[in-house]
């Protein structure tokens, strides 16, 4: 494929902040435009500094560090925890395999190959995602529904590194604050189905469950688990991150490329504005060099980009976890961030086991079937020494949904004294099926490729059936991202001015 060929850019499950926070630190006045902050009550931002000493990958000790002002609600007290405890517990969504000697077979050989991410890379994020919690930064994730071995490409890698790149330009532009760029990328295979089985014609074959453990087409052969596939997902994660580290540190990402990072496909509306804020940035960058403010800077030059997926296969999770001899703790080198899905995360479940003990930054997805005190018991496993940074909780309701439920899981988690960074993943639980049987979603709603209706360059269902190119479930085009990277970003400035505009006037 060459490089200027690609028509579409995986963009999908675009995960954008909550965390709507005045940057004042020391006011303790009300957020105007909200009925309720999303800092827990009596929270000071001084408490934001490198913890550690204290983690809840440690081994329990006594030392406490929630005050006592802002219990949270009590749980079972955990056993102690071993890189394969949550074999103990009920492990859901895992395959089946047929010759359970190929499967040991296979994860012998990962244990053995080296981590993908290392421990100072995952602790690193843990500190940016703490500035998120506290309103200081804004967290932008994106990437595939599900990676597949047919689209693995070194043009499909570029092309959404790019577009996050871009998104992640206009926010930064619009909010004046940290882009923390997470992508759903060298990892994310596994997908967790609703039923073990798929019918056809009166045919009925395991569920596709990814590419690391099945095949997608119907039959029989395709269908059955093979270890063999955990491999090639290993391989393809592993080259996957060796190019993004090249684009993140080898000069194309550098700022001074803001205006080439323009996407060949990407026109009309979106294109012109995007070009107009290369220029305002271009012309800024200008400005520094004329005052002798150098832009050949790391911070200029270079971006930080991070990987992160669902975890799913514990096996393979469990092979690739190392533990990290500067600290002790244990860290799932699988990505660097890690997070446990809606139908995983049962307070007693196997995948929460495991995850309370390894290091990573760690999300947590949530629907609108989310009880708030369960929300609150499931952050005290995961995070019981209240470390600010290690719990991101990925809000996926619908745009019906989250007026009515997210405010009362907010509300639970700041009455109990809970530091989490809150992010709502706009495409889960606004699909919706055309007339002509193919899933999309309503850009409108995601608001609150082309596989998603709307945008500023209209997609009607009747485009649907020519530019359907979605492995999984659909997801946003260049052109779609863009706009709604925008248009938060004009939301970010607002609300920038607005708190600007509060502050008393300086006394000279």
């Amino acid at each position: 494929m060459a490089l200027t060929s690609s028509s579409v850019v995986s963009t999908k499950s675009l995960i954008q902040s909550k965390t709507l926070l005045s940057s004042s630190s020391s006011s303790t006045k009300p957020n105007n435009h909200s009925s309720f902050s999303l800092l827990p009550t009596n929270y000071s931002r001084s408490i934001i500094k490198p913890i550690s000493a204290i983690h809840a990958a440690e081994p329990a000790k006594s030392t406490n560090t929630k005050s006592s002002a802002t219990p949270v609600p009590t749980t079972t007290t955990p056993g102690k925890w071993s890189i394969d405890s949550w074999r103990t517990k009920k492990a859901l969504q895992l395959p089946e395999y047929p010759n359970q000697q190929d499967l040991e077979t296979v994860l012998q050989t990962l244990e053995a190959f080296p981590p993908i991410v290392f421990a100072g890379e995952a602790r690193k994020l843990e500190d940016r995602l703490a500035d998120a919690a506290m309103g200081n930064a804004f967290l932008l994730q994106g990437g595939d529904c599900a990676e597949s071995f047919k689209e693995f490409n070194a043009n499909n890698i570029r092309d959404t590194f790019r577009i996050l790149l871009q998104m992640g330009v206009v926010l930064m532009y619009g909010g004046q604050m940290p882009v923390i760029k997470v992508g759903r990328m060298a990892g994310q295979f596994a997908k967790p189905r609703s039923d073990n089985f798929e019918e056809k014609d009166g045919v009925k074959l395991p569920s596709y469950r990814g590419d690391n453990i099945n095949g997608d087409a119907f039959t029989e052969k395709d269908r059955i688990p093979d270890p063999q596939r955990l491999i090639r997902a290993y391989c393809q994660s592993a080259a996957t991150l060796n190019l993004l580290r090249a684009f993140a540190t080898g000069g194309y990402a550098a700022m001074q490329r803001v205006t080439q990072w323009n996407l060949d496909f990407m026109e009309g509306e979106q294109g012109d504005r995007y070009r107009d804020l290369s220029e305002r940035v271009d012309d800024a960058l200008g400005f520094m060099s004329a005052a002798g403010l150098t832009v050949d800077h790391p911070i200029m030059t270079t971006t930080e980009f991070w990987t992160s997926h669902e975890c799913l296969h514990l096996p393979y999770e469990q092979a690739l976890t190392r533990e990290d001899s500067t600290s002790g703790l244990y860290y799932d080198c699988s990505a660097h961030m890690v997070w446990v899905g809606e139908r995983t995360r049962q307070l007693e479940g196997a995948h929460v086991e495991f995850l309370r003990g390894v290091a990573n930054p760690l999300g947590i997805k949530v629907s609108d079937k989310m009880d708030p005190n369960q929300l609150v018991k499931l952050i005290d496993i995961l995070n019981p020494n209240n470390k600010p940074g290690r719990i991101t909780i990925i809000v996926r309701m619908g745009a019906e949904n989250m007026r009515v439920k997210l405010p009362h899981l907010i509300r639970s988690v700041r009455r109990a004294g809970q530091i989490v960074t809150w992010v709502s993943d706009p495409m889960h639980g606004n699909t919706i099926k055309a007339p002509c049987g193919l899933k999309t979603r309503p850009f409108d709603a995601i608001l609150n490729v082309t596989e998603c209706l709307g945008g500023s360059q209209t997609v009607t269902y009747d485009d649907l059936s020519s530019r359907y190119h979605t492995h999984c479930d659909p997801r946003l085009n260049a052109s779609q991202s863009v706009e709604l990277a925008f248009i938060i970003a004009e939301r970010l400035r607002k609300r920038r001015i607005g708190s600007q505009r509060s502050l008393p006037p300086l006394s000279l």
